[in-house]
């Protein structure tokens, strides 16, 4: 549990970034290949508006940390919290790291891939698992929009 808060600490430091005025412009980068299923998974819930789908690449404790509401755990919440949403998603991923168990992917998101994009995501990824048969599921999703 100490690598995952670890990880969320580290990709909250690494979201926080630039100040507005001083704006910079990563590059996206490739991931693994179950990092990607995970991550285009989520972009066809999402744009389905499939919030049981959604949910169910969580953990089951996994963690919704959404700007201005109250922290969100396990599937059902999760579920019923995303219900209201959907639609066009891109994920971008700037960086990610993995471990036997844990991970995490920083990245931007908008209604498409491009350089004008809506925020920015960190997914902590685990994988109870251990070795290739683990299903990498999400841990926490934390995401910030661009504009204030």
């Amino acid at each position: 549990m100490r690598t995952l808060f670890a990880i969320i600490l580290l990709g909250t430091i690494a979201c926080a970034g630039e100040p507005e005025s001083t704006p910079v412009s990563l590059p996206a980068i490739e991931v693994p290949a179950d990092f990607a299923d995970l991550l285009r998974a989520y972009e066809r819930a999402y744009a389905s508006r499939d919030s049981a789908a959604l949910a169910a690449l969580f953990a089951a404790d996994g963690f919704l940390l959404r700007p201005g509401a109250p922290v969100q755990r396990g599937g059902p919440t999760i579920a019923a919290t995303l219900a209201a949403e959907g639609g066009a998603l891109a994920l971008v991923p700037l960086a990610f790291e993995r471990a036997d168990s844990a991970g995490f992917i920083i990245g931007t998101f908008g209604a498409e891939k491009g350089p004008t994009r809506g925020g920015k995501f960190m997914l902590a990824l685990t994988r109870r698992a251990s070795g290739a048969a683990g299903a990498w599921r999400i841990a926490a999703d934390m995401d910030s929009p661009n504009a204030r």
